[in-house]
């Protein structure tokens, strides 16, 4: 490594690294030669086979100034690597270097600045999770319940059937909604069979289940909501903002899809919410910074217990994926899919312990 003058400062809040750093002028002289030969193999000029112009035929073309820049740019793609390597920085894409004019037989002194690659030091993730899934609360269906959702159903009935004998919408749900009990349909055998069961007590069996199966299924999702919470308290995270940015981008991509699906677009639900787009983004950065969390710790996880998904499994996910979108580019279709069923194992593994 032939830089010196090094200074290497580390900004918590952006989770960036700085390098100042300067390129000797023998250094830079080196640099130049190569640079030198490197134009000297692809110049096409006038005379000239392919490779063969002399050299000051080259700086007579392309100018002594281009050459350094060449020349600079080689020094840097060089020597910054070693410079990382050896300072043990980890970086998480590819540097942003800006430098001095370049001045022929003079030192140059350039900067570069990358996102650090995020930093993770979890908490007893075992004990954590093993708290919560001992908790064990049985789910139950009351008979309220029953009765609302059975309810429910009638009034759904109801409005079905005054739609069909010719009330406009709006005033079908509202008179179903204000409908008293005695005027709703009776839950006979003939209405649950229109409905694909055999018997009204068959399908009263069948909605308790049902509803049983969801609130189990809402105690699951609320158990690893409290899991994560407490994972990513407990944890020491350090990323980059642009790991933010990526998941503000994503939400945003969520939410065009969402009105597309309505038949809307983003600048219309901008004009009718009265805000901006950056005001938007700004009011989700509590999320994504959650979201961003919530991403790393998972994938911290994964790594220690060498969690991957099922080939088998990504595989059959991956053919079904790419029937439903076939315009996706195919590697990040795949990379999604599988960080998507990385993270489900590691959430099972964490509540299985």
């Amino acid at each position: 490594m032939q830089l010196r003058n090094i200074k290497v400062t580390h900004d918590d809040a952006q989770w960036e690294v700085e390098i100042k750093a300067e390129i000797p002028a023998e250094a830079l002289a080196h640099y130049r030669t190569e640079a030198l030969k490197e134009i000297q193999k692809t110049a096409k000029l006038d005379g000239f086979r392919p490779g063969k112009a002399p050299e000051a035929e080259i700086l007579r073309v392309h100018g002594e100034s281009a050459i350094l820049r060449e020349a600079v740019q080689h020094a840097v793609e060089h020597e910054l690597p070693e410079l990382l390597a050896a300072e043990k920085v980890l970086i998480i894409e590819s540097p942003r270097v800006t430098t001095d004019t370049p001045v022929s037989g003079k030192s140059l002194v350039f900067t570069a600045r990358a996102a650090l690659a995020p930093s993770v030091e979890l908490p007893d993730y075992k004990k954590i999770a093993k708290k919560h899934t001992e908790i064990k609360e049985e789910v139950v269906v009351s008979d309220e319940e029953h009765t609302q959702a059975l309810t429910h159903l009638q009034r759904e009935r109801h409005r079905i059937d005054k739609i069909e004998a010719g009330v406009e919408a709006q005033k079908a749900a509202e008179e179903s909604r204000a409908a008293e009990a005695k005027d709703l349909p009776e839950l006979d055998d003939a209405f649950v069979q229109s409905l694909g069961y055999e018997s009204a007590e068959k399908f009263a069996e069948v909605l308790r289940t049902n509803i049983k199966t969801e609130k189990e299924m809402q105690a699951a999702e609320k158990r690893r909501a409290l899991i994560l919470d407490e994972l990513v308290k407990d944890s020491t995270i350090k990323y980059p903002a642009a790991l933010r940015e990526y998941e503000l981008d994503d939400m945003e991509a969520r939410l065009k899809d969402d009105l597309s699906r309505i038949g809307q677009n983003l600048e219309g639900y901008l004009t009718q919410a009265k805000k901006t787009r950056e005001e938007v983004r700004a009011g989700w950065r509590d999320a994504a910074d959650k979201r961003a969390k919530v991403r790393l710790v998972l994938a911290e996880i994964a790594r220690k217990e060498a969690i991957e998904p099922d080939e088998k499994d990504l595989e059959h996910q991956l053919e079904h994926a790419r029937k439903t979108y076939p315009q996706a580019d195919p590697i990040a279709l795949r990379a999604h899919i599988a960080h998507a069923m990385r993270n489900d194992a590691t959430l099972k593994f964490l509540e299985n312990l």
